[in-house]
């Protein structure tokens, strides 16, 4: 599975980057609107550090809008993903934009009727919100299984992106029930690598190691 960071911040980006496990990036306009720079400068910043797809994410609410943004978008680098909504108008794009070559990542999907309409539409990438629906008393991960299983029905091309993720649980839960892909925040991916009884294990080793006064060098 693609593990994505969720994120604007070059200095963090750059820092993780260089585990060489990160595969992309996706970013939204409240992240943009967080970190305070212009929007195309961080786009362009990111994409120089992640060779992957970066998400950049369209403020339009209509079609005419959301073409002529994502336009401008794409021509940043070409490992940019034109981020839409999923709206009637956001699936309109995609579809125009999917015959013009521009690669998309759907965001906000909750269902998985609107994950079928935006395969049929073209779309590169789905965002389900695993998290968000979580909160609201539904399992997110079992939309994630349903949409797997209409997108393999169907050979679909379009990539599942796990999306609000909220613990490593989750990264592991969606990779184990078929995504694609998983966007996290910085938070989330230095977790991955913890684990308790890891440390524990390895102060161990290292104690023991140090009674032996050997040097591997």
């Amino acid at each position: 599975m693609q593990l994505f960071l969720d994120t604007t911040d070059v200095a963090v980006l750059k820092d993780m980057a260089a585990t060489g496990l990160v595969d992309g990036v996706t970013t939204n306009p409240s992240l943009i609107a967080k970190s305070g720079r212009n929007m195309l400068d961080v786009i362009g910043e990111i994409c120089a550090v992640v060779e992957g797809p970066v998400s950049a994410e369209v403020a339009a609410a209509d079609t005419a809008g959301m073409l002529d943004e994502g336009r401008r978008l794409s021509t940043i680098a070409p490992n940019v993903v034109v981020k839409v909504p999923l709206t009637r108008d956001g699936l309109i794009a995609t579809r125009e934009f999917a015959r013009e070559g521009i690669l998309t990542n759907v965001t906000l999907c909750f269902s998985a009727s609107q994950a079928l309409l935006a395969a049929k539409a073209g779309a590169s990438y789905i965002s389900p919100f695993i998290g968000r629906l979580d909160d609201h008393g539904a399992d997110g991960m079992d939309l994630i299984t349903e949409i797997r299983t209409i997108y393999d029905n169907y050979g679909f091309d379009t990539e599942i992106l796990a999306a609000s993720i909220r613990t490593p649980a989750h990264v592991a839960q969606a990779a184990m029930v078929g995504a694609d892909c998983a966007t996290i925040p910085p938070d989330v991916f230095q977790a991955l690598f913890k684990h308790p009884l890891t440390e524990k294990g390895l102060d161990q080793f290292l104690k023991d190691w140090a009674k032996t006064g050997q040097s591997i060098l």
